[in-house]
């Protein structure tokens, strides 16, 4: 897609990924609307963070996603709309699953239905791994079975089968992306290269829960690549697409491998506090990312070590920004 000129509404524009694909977009010539959840403070989010011409490249509008007059008017006149508000900490959704249905489905609810009413070209979908729950077997396909082990997860499949039906019963042009953990500057405490980092930086030991769960990790500019490939692509509509990057590593080999590119040599220790459930726990989440290469044309081209330096840098610069005892999972 030749994204000169194009209008693009971003929601969750201020989150992590969010900022990332708008900074993509703008640098790329498109017209970015970008949806911010409001609050009382006046920042908005990781959009504080990108280049000041960047910035001042972006029409930003705070709202509710789960507010059906605010995404109808935001969603106005739009070419392509990229979906990735959501609730998303594992551990908060287990205190609050109301809000997680909230936002996750009755949201994405509010924005296909918008789009729908102002027939929009193009609507991109955000998922997630965990709606796959510990691997059946691995890598994972997008034939997995979905298995809910945590209302997050639940929450997100929802909204992906609103998308489906959406695109079934409506002719909404909607693809679903569905990326496997996503890492990079910007990203929060609660996740868990984040706070392996933020603790190295501060503390004398590294606090975090189980050791063991396999990851497959991909850098954020990679991600941003799958997003915009899949709106390209004519052939995604009605689709689900993984995008990762097709190799695991056990969460506490990872620790130790950022602590060894930081010149740390730091105890683990395991925090009965960042613990999930037994049964929540998503022990295997290793990519199949075959359909992406076929469909797309994508492939993910950051090295885990590349992009982990890259990650430690930001979080050396920013450090007020980090608060290690925020669940790390």
């Amino acid at each position: 897609m030749e994204w000169t000129g194009k209008r693009v509404l971003v929601t969750g524009a201020g989150g992590f990924i969010g900022s990332h694909l708008c900074e993509a977009l703008v640098t790329r010539g498109a017209a970015v609307t970008a949806m911010i959840r409001y609050s009382g403070r006046s920042d908005h989010g990781n959009l504080d963070h990108l280049p000041e011409d960047r910035k001042t490249a972006l029409t930003v509008v705070s709202g509710n996603v789960e507010d059906p007059h605010f995404v109808l008017r935001a969603a106005e006149g739009q070419d392509v709309i990229f979906h990735l508000a959501a609730l998303i900490t594992i551990p908060y959704s287990y205190l609050a699953p109301t809000s997680y249905v909230r936002t996750n489905v009755e949201g994405t609810v509010n924005v296909l239905e918008a789009a729908r009413f102002h027939r929009t070209p193009r609507v991109v979908h955000t998922s997630t791994s965990e709606t796959y729950g510990t691997a059946l077997y691995a890598p994972i396909d997008e034939k997995h079975p979905m298995q809910a082990q945590s209302p997050y997860s639940a929450s997100k499949m929802g909204g992906d089968k609103v998308a489906e039906s959406y695109a079934k019963a409506f002719g909404v042009p909607v693809a679903t992306l569905r990326p496997f953990n996503t890492y990079g500057p910007r990203q929060s405490a609660r996740a868990v290269i984040a706070t392996v980092i933020s603790q190295a930086l501060t503390r004398s030991e590294v606090h975090l829960g189980d050791l063991r769960p396999v990851r497959d990790l991909s850098f954020v500019d990679d991600t941003v690549r799958a997003f915009l490939a899949i709106a390209s692509c004519d052939a995604a509509i009605g689709e689900t697409v993984n995008a990762g990057f097709g190799k695991g590593i056990a969460i506490g080999d990872l620790a130790r491998r950022i602590l060894r590119l930081m010149g740390k040599d730091l105890p683990l220790v395991q925090d009965a506090d960042r613990v999930r459930p037994p049964a929540s726990e998503v022990f295997e989440l290793v990519c199949d990312n075959r359909k992406a290469a076929a469909l797309l044309g994508w492939t993910p081209t950051t090295s885990l070590d590349a992009g982990l330096t890259q990650t430690i840098e930001f979080v050396t610069r920013h450090p007020a920004l980090f608060r290690p005892q925020v669940y790390s999972r």
